[in-house]
């Protein structure tokens, strides 16, 4: 298993017999180089969207008319496009599960928002979520844009997550500190990965108070474009 950060939230996750695109935010991402588009979505085979947001959903229909692969995210958004921009979606809902070869993706509860922006301003684009992702005998719990919830307490007993990818850079979502209470208080991870930080000024830089909080788990601070073998 390869899990490769993109910036922000984006993650490009090489797992069993596919090669997932994460909330692929490229395009104006601060952290990612243009010029590493190709390497990053290369044999890609589904792209996952947790949410509607700009900094997450703007480059998801431009790489699914490109490479031709379906985009997987809420029921609303998914019908809406398929049918507005030509391309092929997956649609499902909170605890769904969707199978795409080896690799099974369980949607789970996010508490954020969700909405496109159009000239007219912004339009509800269904509910936002996170996902769990099985392949390879492992688990990894993408959080998506959220804060800590109570839902986490079941995501464990039902999924038992050994890598959470966790929105962790506070203002818009979890705090590094707040990140920590959530999976210890929650999970038995062996590895976090935090993300949605350092992008800019309002979001935390560092994941120190991440590491601080969870002394027993293997925190990675990911590099953009390096990928992490687990």
């Amino acid at each position: 298993m390869r899990i490769t950060w993109l910036g922000h939230s984006g993650f490009r996750i090489e797992i069993a017999d596919q090669v997932l695109l994460v909330d692929p935010w490229l395009t104006g991402n601060p952290l990612f180089a243009e010029a590493e588009r190709g390497r990053a979505i290369e044999e890609a085979t589904l792209i996952l969207l947790s949410h509607g947001h700009g900094d997450h959903a703007s480059d998801v229909l431009a790489i699914s008319q490109e490479l031709g692969i379906p985009i997987a995210g809420i029921f609303d958004l998914m019908s809406w496009w398929e049918e507005t921009e030509d391309v092929p979606t997956i649609g499902f809902n909170k605890g769904g599960t969707i199978r795409v070869g080896e690799v099974a993706i369980t949607m789970v509860n996010a508490v954020h928002s969700s909405s496109v922006a159009t000239p007219d301003g912004p339009l509800y684009a269904g509910a936002e979520c996170g996902f769990m992702i099985a392949g390879e005998g492992k688990t990894i719990y993408f959080s998506g844009d959220t804060d800590v919830m109570a839902d986490m307490e079941v995501f464990e007993a039902l999924h038992q997550p050994q890598i959470g990818i966790l929105a962790a850079g506070g203002h818009f979502t979890m705090d590094m500190k707040r990140a920590a209470f959530a999976a210890k208080m929650f999970f038995n991870f062996e590895t976090v990965i935090p993300c949605h930080y350092q992008t800019f000024e309002v979001l935390e830089q560092s994941a120190e108070a991440l590491k601080k909080g969870l002394p027993n788990v293997n925190v990675i601070e990911p590099e953009v474009m390096r990928p992490i073998t687990l």
